[in-house]
């Protein structure tokens, strides 16, 4: 195996384990949203048919992979770069490239998890039964759509620090969530914010996730695939100014 990529997946296993070994962190991730769905999307679908918790088995799985992704690398990468940690990384040998990338994997990693868990939910709770081939397309949506939030996360790593990262991230994750017609549907918000969940990357991601389904809004998916690799590119930016800013500190 070649030295760097072994470099890469020995990061990745580490990043891992660390955050299974910090409930903490690991637990409110996994739980939330299934805790939220079960609440939201089995209670109101037993009442309201099926229609609703497939709608929101969408919507909510959004919801849990942008948060495994903006804590996983926004408070992670803030509290790291207040320990020090982060410094200490760029003086070894390893590439710099190996650390993104395994907070990455473990984001994702985390995001599918939770995807899962909300499938097996809606099937026991909700009786929800989707054929695979649109379980697949879910979850690949889903998970594949955590990349721009990781990019997010990233940028607010670098701008926050390590005491204000946590309240940060939810003063971001929570309201972005809602106003992006994840924790309810936007028919039921004024039609102010309606017109403001097209500006915000959430909307996007739940709109290709509930295409699946049927339930989409009726845009075409390359206008949520097209804002979504605009959002990435800029979160990408802004956090290499922040890296970038923090190399200059440490070198001079």
């Amino acid at each position: 195996m070649p030295r760097p990529l072994r470099i890469h997946l020995l990061e990745i296993k580490y990043e891992f384990l660390k955050a299974l070994r910090m409930p903490q962190y690991a637990l409110p991730t996994l739980l939330f949203p299934v805790v939220f769905y079960s609440f939201f999307g089995v209670v109101f679908g037993s009442r309201n048919g099926p229609q609703v918790a497939e709608y929101m088995l969408a919507t909510y799985g959004t919801f849990g992979v942008i948060g495994a992704a903006l804590f996983g690398f926004g408070v992670s990468v803030a509290v790291e770069r207040g320990q020090g940690w982060l410094e200490a990384k760029r003086t070894t040998p390893m590439p710099i490239s190996a650390y993104f990338m395994a907070k990455m994997a473990m984001a994702m990693t985390f995001g599918a998890i939770i995807v899962v868990l909300l499938f097996v939910t809606a099937a026991v709770g909700a009786h929800v039964q989707l054929p695979p081939a649109k379980m697949l397309s879910i979850f690949a949506i889903q998970v594949a759509g955590a990349i721009p939030f990781c990019a997010f996360g990233l940028a607010l790593g670098f701008f926050v620090g390590p005491n204000s990262a946590a309240p940060v991230v939810n003063l971001v994750y929570l309201p972005i969530s809602v106003l992006s017609g994840l924790w309810m549907p936007l028919r039921f918000l004024p039609e102010s914010i309606q017109s403001l969940a097209y500006w915000l990357p959430p909307y996007h991601l739940s709109q290709l996730a509930l295409g699946i389904v049927g339930a989409s809004r009726g845009d075409s998916p390359a206008l949520h695939v097209a804002a979504l690799a605009v959002a990435t590119i800029l979160f990408s930016t802004v956090a290499y100014i922040g890296y970038r800013r923090d190399e200059g500190k440490m070198y001079g």
